[in-house]
């Protein structure tokens, strides 16, 4: 049986012709018919061979072609597995990602879809994995670089046989659409705006007209439409007029000017008038564009501008600027009648908190409902203010109240003032209904007495200031007077300051070292506490200078300045078996975090003292974190990727909330001491401990308890699964040399 492929006769044929032209012919005996027959075939496989190559060519060529189309297409197309990592992608996918393919791929797709519609994004996905079926979206997108970018995906799943789904994207960058889009939009606006809008052709044609223009001159659309502006001529100007005007549009292309016109119902009115004309890019004149308002409305114009200028947008009371002007005024009058006035520094106590969990625009609502609260709150029967009286909003949640004509006496007057500002508290304190739900605020009152000129503008809104920030620190909710004593811890309030500047160059600054140990009682690392020692006062409280290098912006040099110890000091260890695995604990302020350098800074400090970044762990609080979280995510992950750790201090103390809880980088919880104190005697206290230790596991965190002063809080702590702590019961913050000796080195 022959093994030969079967042969087409064309190709038989073809070889035996070609055989015969290469040989003369001969009588054919039995070997030689068999070399014949294997001839043959060998030229048979040739002519083959031949046809397959050109095949191979031709299906190369495809390929080629196809390459070229997918990579090169103005589409950017890229395939997802189930879990959205980018499996394939093409030129122009990468190229509109910013990123070089063999980069891309293995990374996930959501790298490159913007924080704020991230969420949208992964609900799209889901739906295309689990409908298996088509989905399209647009989205906000970022590229590599951090550029933005909007985009339109088409997306399709497709499994094979027993393969894992995969997405399909065909990606479109859609960002000059939608320019165009919103410039559109924007012109559709500007043409439905409160100023008369008159289109017209080169030769003077109307060819189009705004509602405003309907309403200022009583045409309609239909009436104008077809009509040239005569229409509305008044006759009050004359042909050299029109003339001028008109050289000014040939010449400039622009012109602007009062014109009178008459209305349908023929009543005369002063316009102001603007003519531009509507250019190709070879410059012909393809149409002009009027706009004009009423002179008269000028009036109402200028009243607003002095009420944007003097009074608050929101809540319409007078501004700073109108405040100090009518204090000032309030001044003189006391200064000529001899009577005493009262200056009331008003802040709403937690007003943040609202803010934050509620959204600006019901803190808005809030804003208001206090204002018509002080406007027809209570003074001297049913007013809180009368006439005299200034109620003003600075800003935020701060309101000043400038009371006038109180009593001769100033004991007197301070018992009406004081009378008013309780009234204020109580009428604050009210629930508010506020978008459906209800809401309960009070307020802080701070307030300072004058008489005459005895003190400056800027002295009374100081001393109220400072009445405030005591009733702030006496538990909110309070009404304090300004003390000539709270000047004098002023004063020296900006000596500290001024001390403090000098505190780091002249080797003040001390990092003490509080040991953090396991449940064996092994010290696994520290927190590094910062420490003044001033060679006048002594020991300086942390919680006195902290703040004030908070609030008089030291809190970044002296963050430096820890930073830079925290990190020498790793580095010092990492050359000891005994230290080398110890990890240090660093607290970072709000203002250090937020600085636009801060990131930059850590990786200079590092570079500079060749410390193991994973040696180092920064505290960050929970009111920090939950201030811009999309922001604090990304600066924590940039650190992150260098080794940082990072741990959340005082938990449980701020606004926890799973929602951001479970977005952050972090690896540890700290509970807040206020919770350990009473841990051993306060159920509800043990409760909060318990499930931050649990919510901590959950999250795959380890947890750690500051403020362990006793055997029994440790015990309890142990109970519950806490696995690291760091208090009194173990030691105290100790200096450099004392905790090496606490080591036993």
């Amino acid at each position: 049986m022959s093994t030969k492929p079967p042969q087409s006769p064309p190709l038989r044929a073809a070889a035996e012709a070609r055989l015969a032209d290469a040989r003369t012919p001969a009588p054919i005996r039995p070997a030689e018919e068999l070399l014949h027959e294997l001839q043959v075939h060998q030229i048979e496989l040739e002519m083959q061979n031949e046809d397959l190559r050109r095949a191979q060519f031709a299906l190369e060529e495809s390929r080629d072609r196809y390459v070229d189309l997918y990579d090169f297409a103005p589409v950017g197309y890229l395939t997802l597995t189930d879990t959205g990592l980018i499996a394939e992608a093409n030129l122009t996918g990468a190229a509109l990602l910013g990123v070089d393919r063999v980069k891309l791929l293995h990374r996930h797709f959501s790298r490159f879809v913007t924080p704020e519609a991230s969420d949208y994004w992964h609900l799209q996905f889901m739906r295309v994995l689990l409908r298996d079926d088509r989905q399209i979206c647009e989205l906000a997108m970022r590229r590599a670089d951090g550029s933005r970018f909007h985009a339109h995906l088409d997306c399709l799943c497709r499994a094979a046989g027993d393969q894992l789904p995969r997405v399909r994207i065909a990606l479109t960058d859609i960002s000059a659409r939608r320019h165009a889009d919103e410039e559109l939009r924007i012109a559709a606006i500007a043409f439905e705006s409160q100023e008369g809008i008159m289109v017209s052709d080169s030769h003077g044609v109307i060819v189009r007209v705004n509602p405003a223009f309907t309403r200022l001159t009583g045409y309609s659309a239909f009436e104008a439409i077809g009509q040239t502006p005569a229409l509305l001529r008044s006759g009050r100007h004359d042909k050299p007029f029109y003339d001028r005007m008109w050289q000014a549009l040939r010449e400039n292309g622009y012109w602007q000017g009062e014109m009178w016109n008459k209305r349908k119902n023929g009543k005369v009115y002063a316009e102001w008038l603007t003519i531009s004309a509507v250019k190709t890019p070879e410059g012909e004149t393809t149409h002009y564009v009027g706009t004009f308002s009423e002179i008269t409305q000028n009036k109402e114009a200028q009243a607003e501008i002095h009420r944007l200028a003097y009074y608050d947008a929101l809540t319409h009371l007078p501004n700073r600027r109108l405040l100090l002007d009518r204090l000032g005024q309030a001044l003189a009058s006391s200064s000529r009648s001899g009577c005493h006035g009262a200056v009331l520094f008003i802040d709403l106590d937690n007003f943040k908190t609202l803010n934050d969990t509620r959204g600006h625009a019901v803190g808005d609502l809030l804003l208001g409902e206090v204002a018509q609260r002080l406007q027809s709150g209570v003074r001297e029967g049913d007013t809180i203010s009368r006439l005299g009286d200034t109620i003003s909003r600075l800003g935020g949640d701060e309101y000043v109240v400038v009371l006038e004509d109180l009593s001769l006496e100033a004991v007197e007057a301070a018992a009406q003032a004081r009378a008013v500002g309780e009234k204020v508290r109580a009428a604050l304190a009210r629930p508010y209904d506020l978008d459906g739900r209800e809401f309960h605020c009070t307020a802080s009152v701070g307030i300072t007495l004058f008489r005459g000129h005895e003190a400056t503008l800027d002295a009374l809104l100081k001393q109220a200031d400072l009445a405030l920030y005591q009733a702030k620190g006496a538990g909110r909710n309070c009404l304090c007077f300004f003390d000539p004593a709270m000047q004098s811890t002023l004063d020296e309030y900006s000596a500290l300051e001024a001390d403090l500047r000098l505190a780091v160059q002249r080797g003040q600054l001390q990092l003490y070292y509080q040991p953090q140990l396991d449940s064996a009682r092994r010290v696994i690392g520290a927190e590094a506490l910062l420490r003044w020692r001033h060679p006048q006062r002594g020991p300086i409280a942390p919680d006195v200078f902290i703040p004030l290098a908070e609030e008089s912006g030291l809190i970044l040099p002296i963050g430096r300045w820890v930073l830079e110890t925290a990190c020498a000091q790793i580095k010092a260890w990492s050359a000891h078996a005994a230290t080398h695995d110890l990890r240090l604990a660093v607290n970072v302020s709000a203002r250090q975090f937020r600085h636009a350098d801060f990131v930059a800074e850590v990786k200079e400090v590092l570079a500079a003292s060749g410390a193991d970044p994973s040696r180092l762990k920064i505290e960050l609080t929970e009111s920090l974190v939950i201030d811009n979280v999309a922001e604090t995510i990304a600066r924590m992950r940039a650190l992150k990727a260098l080794g940082i750790g990072f741990s959340m201090d005082d938990f449980g103390t701020g606004f926890s909330s799973l929602s951001y809880l479970k977005r952050l980088p972090l690896e540890q919880l700290k509970i807040d001491r206020s919770f350990v104190n009473d841990l051993a005697t306060d159920p509800n206290d043990a409760a909060i401990v318990q499930t931050i230790i649990t919510m901590g596991h959950t999250l795959g965190l380890d947890v750690i308890a500051e403020g362990v002063e006793t055997e029994a809080q440790l015990a309890r702590l142990d109970q519950y699964g806490c696995t690291a702590y760091q208090g009194f019961l173990f030691s105290r913050p100790l200096p450099i040399a004392e905790f090496e000796a606490f080591l036993g080195l």
